[in-house]
């Protein structure tokens, strides 16, 4: 079991990769989507570019490997894929356990880099909607992680200093992002170890 700082008086949960294990399949879509553009996609690739949403992913590898991709085109391929995928969805029981435990207990919230409609379905699969009244999307800001605008929103909407609250995350910009904003982080690959496949 995960313990959490006492002190703590909020915890704030990214989504994909902590709560949902979906990383398996965001990295299957990624490599689909952008298979056609030779870009060596790996996993070390895919886990530095962890929690940036989608059309900043396709800027970003246009960037480092000065390629042309159309962020909406490759971005709706990737949609397409991922979704097929979606319904194979589990949670992460580590995490999730965590919820459960502290739900009613302290405020908790999403803070996630995946769209409004993505996190709905994401949470829905697995059963977890119940125990967030707050969920933060990339739809809801305009900077993303590292920018620690999507957990400073999240302290916000609860009504909890930055410093009082927990995040936990799996991806290394969400990391950054929550340090940023003064928080406490739970890095959870210390406590699930994630396995890709290709």
């Amino acid at each position: 079991m995960i313990t959490i700082p006492q002190k703590a008086k909020a915890l704030i949960f990214d989504l994909d990769g902590t709560v949902a294990d979906t990383m398996q399949n965001h990295f299957i879509a990624w490599r689909k989507a952008i298979s056609p553009y030779n870009i060596d996609f790996n996993a070390a690739l895919f886990m530095d570019l962890t929690g940036m949403p989608r059309l900043a992913t396709i800027e970003k590898l246009n960037d480092m490997f000065g390629t042309k991709m159309d962020p909406l085109e490759v971005g709706n391929a990737k949609s397409s894929y991922y979704n097929k995928l979606a319904h194979l969805t589990e949670e992460i029981s580590v995490v999730t356990d965590v919820v459960r435990k502290y739900h009613t207990i302290l405020p908790m919230a999403i803070g996630t880099g995946s769209t409004k409609i993505g996190a709905k379905e994401t949470l829905e699969i697995t059963n977890m909607v119940k125990y967030f009244d707050i969920v933060i999307t990339a739809d809801d800001i305009s900077k993303p992680k590292p920018h620690p605008e999507t957990f400073l929103k999240c302290a916000d909407f609860m009504g909890v200093k930055p410093e009082d609250c927990v995040v936990f995350e799996d991806g290394i910009l969400g990391m950054q992002a929550a340090e940023e904003a003064g928080m406490m982080v739970i890095d959870v690959n210390e406590y699930y170890k994630l396995e890709f496949t290709i």
